[in-house]
């Protein structure tokens, strides 16, 4: 029992008694134990000890409870909780154990490909170090022979070492080195990073004569390619124009590994199913000085593609586009890469030959192909045979192909891969050029990259690297491949063997291609005097010259449209409108059947003689009136002069230049529209507002009285042959006036009651068939309505409509009043609201408009929709090009005899070097010098 308890003392509250039997039911139900069973004992405690009801204020209630029977349960909870973590743990530890086996792998790898790439790097810097500072000595030292050095600089040399030192001796004491090859430029060329050892394990084992042949030989390939591309552009003639690497091969021949290790990246369309379609020409581009590479398709206007999967994904939607059952096309997809590690070359890549269609593929599939793949290996162009090693080579389809159109091989390169894939002593057989042998030889290459495994995914622009580094790895292990085998193998290897060939069949074909060229530009300077006279056109002239044109005509448009021609036009319409009017509240309605005419109590033709206070005529003026002046004149007024303007801009543009342009059309046309949609909302209310006195009273002065009188005549008059003419017409319709009058006598009758007609069948009635009846009441209607007209006419010419006050008795004269005034009303808003914002903005909205056309091309589109522009422009195109061609081949000969005059100096020294005879590196002694190398342009 607590102290606290018993120090309450006489504490025993009735109400604290009721409270506890009341709720004591609620805890009798619920199961003894824990808290509730302890809580249970303290208030029977409480019960059986009476307290002064006095000292309640005083108590101070504390609730006892024990935990000790829940300290077991509590314990075996919170046990749980670290077994849970634990577990978790334990799991957790296992896998980051698991992880960190597969990064140490997949580091391991990475280390050595890094250690690889920095000691190969690391040791090309240091021979490209040691090569520079050789160079420049034998530079300085040729320099210092040629220039007569101050005295003090000579005296200098000479303490730092003078004969007797040794120092500055080539073959011993005191006797000067023979000075080499002046100026040979940098160590480390361009060509070695197009050939592809930077990226390559494999070592620049080149001197620096042939370094520096190669870039001479690469900057000449380069503006050779450049020629070329301009050839492509100058048109049909298949004399102008300069061979491309054209790549065939089976579709399982690895003929895309190839290509993908030429240019360093996985780019091509990769599938199952005849994923090329078309012809990809591929132009690589070597420049050193882009810092990512990228690629472009010139001819869809995307430039700078620097994510090559994406190249890929353009790539095979392009070959997609080819519908199945057209099986393959010819239109090339053109594609650029640039790159500072690709080789200045020109490919062409083709869809794989096939030898028997699939089921879901068109039968005539494979000799569609082979149409195709003949159209690009014809001369001149240079065939890139690929086929596998493990196929033999009497069965190799490029090969096949290949015979068909150069059987001495001189034009054809065959590439051999998976190399891997066959014994060495076969494949070295294969590449020794015995069986089938070809003038430009074989090249051996495992071209597909091996499979890299672990976290890490490969980078694709090192693809060279791990290729080469693969080929090196397998061909370094069998003596087969040796040095002193004679046989090429390696991608670089078929990197140097393409640049070369396509430079010299370039080079050999580059004379008869200039005098082509010279006749293609003697015929093109001739047929440009003959039929232009030798005028100057450009697209730019030919739009400006256009535009300029239609602006005076339209300058003469807007001088000629203005408010008389406004006021015209929305009298006529609002003309129609007063005839409405007249229609519906005067003149008599349509007959819809021959039941007889209804009784009219007011007829048309006794309101002459009417009573001048009838209520009925006064009402029927009125409300005519009212339904003029609300019929929305506003809208009516700003459409009728919109589409007035919108229809004579459109006669101006089809008396323009730009009428043989249905795009520069729509163009003016459209801005035409939104200008005039821009002021039609504020000038249509602003009439509404202005016209909104008339709406109540309209004021009608004697002298437009009598201006409406003559002009209402004119307009009934017109209404009056308007019906005459379609009477007429249904004359004719029904087979003559005499047939018609017989109906309209039938008709006439029932509408009398003299016919009792129970309601038409469409048989008809009376004899007559239902059409026939049609005819007769629309004639009726039209006479009845002729007749109207003509004494309305009378009317209006009478005595009786001379005065003003006897507006009631000519309606159609007071009407004709009212629109007038409404008209003159509207086009002191259309002309200041509408027509003078039109005129001031169109004519620049029309050049924004054409300018943004003519953006990304749209210019040349727009001169070549007119035939004759075309011609002209073409005719002018093709001569700049041939122009330009020719300027690039004169710089060719520029470069070429620079270079033969240079070899030619050293020759006259007399000292022989190594010169580079064209043949893959190899190496041969002249005593010509530059001999192997002169007259190669045929100049």
């Amino acid at each position: 029992m607590s102290a606290q308890l018993r120090a309450a003392g006489a504490l025993g509250p009735v109400a604290r008694r009721v409270t506890l039997r009341a709720i004591r039911p609620y805890h009798s139900q619920l199961p003894t134990g824990g808290l509730q069973r302890t809580e249970h004992a303290s208030r029977a405690l409480r019960r059986s000890m009476r307290f002064p009801a006095n000292s309640y204020h005083n108590a101070v209630i504390v609730r006892n409870a024990s935990f000790i029977r829940l300290l077991p349960k509590l314990a075996l909870k919170f046990a749980r909780i670290p077994a849970l973590f634990g577990t978790m743990m334990i799991g957790g530890v296992a896998w980051i154990q698991y992880q960190a086996i597969q990064v140490s792998n997949s580091a391991q790898e990475v280390f050595g490909n890094v250690r690889d790439t920095v000691t190969t790097t690391a040791s090309g810097l240091w021979g490209s170090a040691v090569d520079i500072a050789e160079q420049t000595k034998r530079g300085w030292d040729n320099t210092k022979e040629e220039f007569e050095l101050p005295e003090w600089l000579g005296n200098l040399f000479k303490s730092e070492g003078g004969p007797e030192g040794g120092n500055n001796n080539g073959s011993g004491p005191g006797r000067p080195e023979p000075p080499k090859k002046a100026r040979m430029g940098a160590a480390v060329g361009a060509s070695a990073a197009a050939y592809g050892y930077d990226d390559a394990a494999e070592e620049d084992d080149r001197t620096p004569e042939e370094i520096s042949k190669d870039d001479q030989m690469m900057y000449m390939t380069k503006m050779m390619i450049e020629i070329r591309n301009l050839l492509q552009k100058v048109g049909q003639s298949s004399t102008v124009s300069l061979p491309s690497i054209v790549v065939i091969g089976s579709q399982s021949s690895g003929k895309s590994s190839v290509l993908e290790a030429i240019v360093g990246h996985e780019f091509l369309p990769k599938g199952n199913n005849m994923i090329t379609r078309r012809p990809i020409e591929l132009t690589l581009v070597n420049d050193p000085k882009v810092s990512a590479d990228y690629g472009e398709f010139p001819d869809l206007g995307l430039h700078r593609i620097t994510d090559f999967s994406l190249i890929q994904k353009n790539l095979t939607e392009l070959n997609q586009s080819v519908p199945e059952r057209e099986c393959v096309s010819d239109d090339p997809i053109r594609l650029t890469i640039h790159s500072p590690r690709v080789p200045d070359l020109s490919l062409i890549d083709l869809p794989g030959y096939i030898q028997v269609a699939g089921e879901n593929q068109p039968r005539e599939l494979k000799r569609k192909i082979s149409e195709l793949c003949d159209k690009y290996i014809r001369g001149p162009n240079i065939i890139l045979a690929i086929s596998a090693a493990d196929v033999d080579l009497a069965n190799s389809t490029a090969l096949q192909a290949s015979r068909r159109v150069d059987p001495r091989g001189e034009r054809t390169i065959g590439v051999i891969t998976k190399m891997d894939l066959v014994d060495p002593e076969k494949g070295a057989a294969i590449l020794s050029d015995k069986q089938y042998p070809l003038r430009l030889g074989y090249v051996g290459v495992i071209s597909r990259a091996p499979q890299q495994t672990g976290l890490f995914k490969r980078d694709t622009g090192a693809l060279l690297r791990q290729i080469s580094k693969n080929e090196k790895s397998y061909f370094s292990t069998h003596p087969e491949f040796g040095p002193d085998s004679g046989v090429n193998i390696g991608t670089v290897t078929l990197r140097k063997k393409l640049m070369h060939v396509l430079e010299q069949q370039m080079s050999s074909k580059l004379q008869d291609t200039t005098a082509a060229i010279q006749r293609e530009l003697e015929e093109t300077s001739y047929q440009f005097k003959v039929q232009y006279n030798e005028e100057p056109m450009t697209a730019e002239a030919y739009l400006a010259a256009s535009l300029d044109d239609f602006k005076h005509a339209f300058k003469r448009f807007a001088s000629s449209f203005g408010r008389p021609q406004m006021q015209q036009l929305l009298k006529e319409a609002l003309d129609q409108r007063v005839l409405d009017q007249l229609a519906a509240k005067y003149w008599n309605k349509p007959i819809e059947d021959l039941s007889p005419a209804p009784f009219e109590p007011e007829n048309i033709a006794d309101l002459p003689k009417a009573d001048p206070d009838s209520q009925f005529w006064h009402m029927q003026l009125d409300t005519a009136t009212s339904a003029l002046t609300r019929l929305g004149v506003g809208r009516l007024a700003a459409t009728v002069v919109a589409n007035a303007i919108q229809a004579n801009v459109d006669k101006l543009v089809n008396k323009s230049t730009f009428a043989k342009h249905p795009s520069a059309r729509q163009v003016i046309n459209e801005a035409a529209a939104t200008v005039l949609a821009d002021r039609s909302y504020t000038t249509s209310d602003g009439i509404e507002f202005s016209l909104k006195p008339y709406k109540y009273e309209v004021d009608i002065q004697p002298q437009e009285w009598s201006q409406g009188r003559d002009h209402v005549a004119g307009v009934l008059k017109m209404e009056l042959d308007q019906c005459q003419r379609a009477m007429g017409n249904l004359e004719n319709s029904v087979g003559g006036k005499r047939k018609l009058k017989e109906v309209m006598n039938f008709v006439d009758k029932a509408r009398k009651g003299e016919i009792v007609v129970e309601g038409e069948t469409r048989n008809g009635a009376g004899g007559f068939s239902a059409a026939l009846l049609q005819k007769g009441r629309e004639a009726v209607f039209l006479r009845d309505r002729a007749d109207i007209i003509n004494m309305r006419i009378m009317a209006v010419k009478s005595r009786q409509c001379k005065s003003l006050e006897n507006k009631y008795y000519c309606p159609e004269v007071f009407l004709d009043a009212v629109a007038t005034k409404l008209t003159q009303t509207s086009v002191l808003f259309l002309n200041v609201e509408m027509l003078n914002d039109f005129y001031a903005r169109f004519p620049r909205e029309v050049e924004s408009k054409l300018g943004e056309q003519m953006l990304g091309g749209g210019l040349e589109r727009f001169a070549s929709e007119d035939s004759r522009i075309r011609r002209h422009l073409d005719l002018i195109r093709r001569k700049e090009l041939l122009e330009l061609v020719l300027s690039k081949i004169e710089g060719l000969r520029r470069f070429h005899r620079a270079d033969d005059d240079v070899a030619g100096a050293h020759d006259y020294h007399g000292h022989g070097h190594r010169a580079y005879n064209g043949n893959l590196g190899k190496k041969s002694s002249s005593s010509s010098g530059s001999g192997s190398s002169r007259g190669r342009f045929g100049f």
